[in-house]
């Protein structure tokens, strides 16, 4: 059996805003377990990259300035991805940067199986935090190469913690129990349109503990954010 597992960097958070897809990275599975078969392309784009997401992902536009643009790899990605199961963290997010890049060139959108992690982690382990970092730690899964996020490292440490939720390494032996995840955590995915992002409403309590915790971050970004 086949998966993708698949994540993006972006120029920011709003497909509504203009922002585009500077860095696509792809990571085999087969049997859920990662093979050496991965790609990696990075995108130049008419669109400045948001100094918030640059400290994120540490990528410019001066970095970008050599690199082709999107649809130079669109059939290359296309190719490698197929018609199999991806396997995306948030995946509406995703989806919808690489739903408008194919139609910006005129393509049809995605059309594969897709399988969110982030919901597969909050119903497998009963949590409310599902970031990656957060996973990671959980499974004790090496984090020291993750100074900034990148689509290529971001994918391959997704595929450890996906293999950890659906029940680690002894999974690839029975197939079978593959089965028994639950049909909410994936979806088809539908024709791109901007994607209809939800509040999560905090109690009073959580929004405390989180301004407490944005304190100790110097020059926190999501203190910028009026939430």
């Amino acid at each position: 059996m086949r998966e993708i597992v698949l994540d993006t960097e972006t120029t920011g958070l709003s497909v509504r805003s203009g922002d585009r897809v500077i860095e696509v990275g792809c990571v085999e599975l087969i049997n859920h377990i990662a093979t050496d078969q991965s790609l990696q392309f990075y995108c130049n784009v008419n669109k400045p990259i948001d100094p918030g997401a640059t400290k994120v992902h540490g990528i410019t536009n001066d970095f970008l300035r050599d690199k082709p643009a999107f649809e130079v790899n669109a059939e290359l990605f296309l190719d490698f991805i197929k018609t199999d199961t991806l396997i995306i963290h948030n995946a509406e997010f995703d989806v919808g940067f690489i739903n408008n890049e194919l139609k910006l060139l005129e393509m049809g959108p995605l059309k594969n199986r897709v399988i969110d992690t982030v919901v597969l982690a909050r119903k497998t382990l009963n949590t409310r935090i599902a970031n990656l970092d957060y996973l990671c730690r959980r499974f004790s899964i090496d984090l020291v190469e993750r100074d900034l996020h990148g689509a290529l490292l971001d994918s391959r440490l997704l595929a450890e913690v996906y293999l950890e939720l659906i029940g680690g390494k002894q999974i690839s032996m029975n197939l079978k129990a593959s089965e028994n995840i639950n049909k909410d955590m994936t979806t088809n995915i539908s024709p791109p349109s901007p994607p209809d992002l939800s509040k999560v409403k905090l109690s009073k309590q959580e929004a405390s503990e989180h301004k407490l915790l944005l304190k100790k971050i110097k020059n926190s970004l999501w203190e910028k954010i009026n939430y």
